[in-house]
């Protein structure tokens, strides 16, 4: 199997919810101006350079609301774009195809632009080991396309949700202290709990943090917002003991100096959260 391939069942119901959302009764422009039997050729091009995702799920939304369309792909997912590239065409009824175009246009560009700018933190840190990642920061709705898009931008995935993994985070933690209960006794207990297969990690924001996880034997140490000099400390300390994971408002000017610490992981929530989707447009033929 890919690391690109998509659980197409699941995109098909994104895709119905979109549909929905925008032509919940009929799209009353191209119903009233554009007969049923006109026929058209869209084609979607690139206006910027970047990273393309989301073919197959512009596919899907042609695909239901008219399954007598032709989408042609020209391109494949994680090549990459030229500003007046032809990414795809779609053929048939106009009237369908306009009705598409939206939503087809809206998803594209989101999951090119999560594609296009995880491609940059990639890019940024070649040379050392570490992965870079996403984080829950995702828009609700649309989490398995966004790490979808951070797989094919050449990044990996962190947990998919609260109930894949157990993150143990400062909020956690200060619940833990609030009733007097360290570290190692929490997680003894936890284990108790969970299945064997599910990973502990626990977030870290001083070396003695990092030492009460080691000595609790959890799986990963989250090292939230540490200067590199930190990072570099806090690395050698788990030395190898658990997976180092680097977290905490890292950017494109900072991910090179904190891969170079000798992490595992770097997160980055910027993949999703913030990031601005690419610029492609449907350009129709009569």
């Amino acid at each position: 199997m890919s690391q690109f391939d998509l659980p197409m069942t699941a995109v098909a119901d994104l895709v119905a919810r979109a549909l929905a959302e925008d032509i919940p009764w009929g799209d009353v422009t191209s119903e009233n101006l554009i007969p049923v039997a006109q026929q058209g050729v869209g084609r979607i091009e690139a206006r910027q350079n970047g990273i393309l995702a989301g073919l197959p799920v512009a596919r899907a939304v042609f695909a239901q609301v008219d399954p007598g369309l032709e989408f042609e792909p020209r391109l494949s997912d994680g090549m990459t774009l030229q500003p007046g590239q032809i990414v795809a065409t779609v053929r048939g009824s106009l009237r369908t195809l306009l009705r598409g175009e939206r939503v087809a246009l809206n998803l594209l560009q989101r999951l090119s632009g999560i594609a296009t700018v995880t491609d940059r933190y990639v890019k940024a840190v070649d040379g050392y080991p570490a992965h870079i990642i996403d984080t829950r920061k995702t828009t609700p709705g649309l989490r398995l396309l966004e790490r979808y898009a951070v797989r094919v931008g050449g990044g990996h995935n962190h947990r998919f949700c609260l109930s894949d993994a157990v993150l143990i985070k400062d909020n956690h933690l200060a619940a833990l202290r609030s009733r007097g209960v360290d570290l190692p006794t929490a997680i003894s207990d936890l284990r108790q709990n969970i299945p064997h297969t599910v990973t502990i990690e626990v977030e870290a924001e001083t070396l003695a943090d990092v030492a009460e996880a080691l000595a609790a034997r959890v799986n990963a140490i989250l090292l939230d917002n540490m200067p590199p000099e930190l990072l570099a400390d806090a690395v050698r300390l788990i030395d190898h003991r658990a997976i180092s994971e680097a977290s905490g408002g890292i950017t494109l000017d900072t991910v090179r100096a904190v891969a170079a610490t000798g992490v595992d992981l770097i997160s980055v929530g910027a993949l999703t959260h913030s990031v601005r989707s690419l610029d492609l447009s449907l350009e129709i033929e009569v």
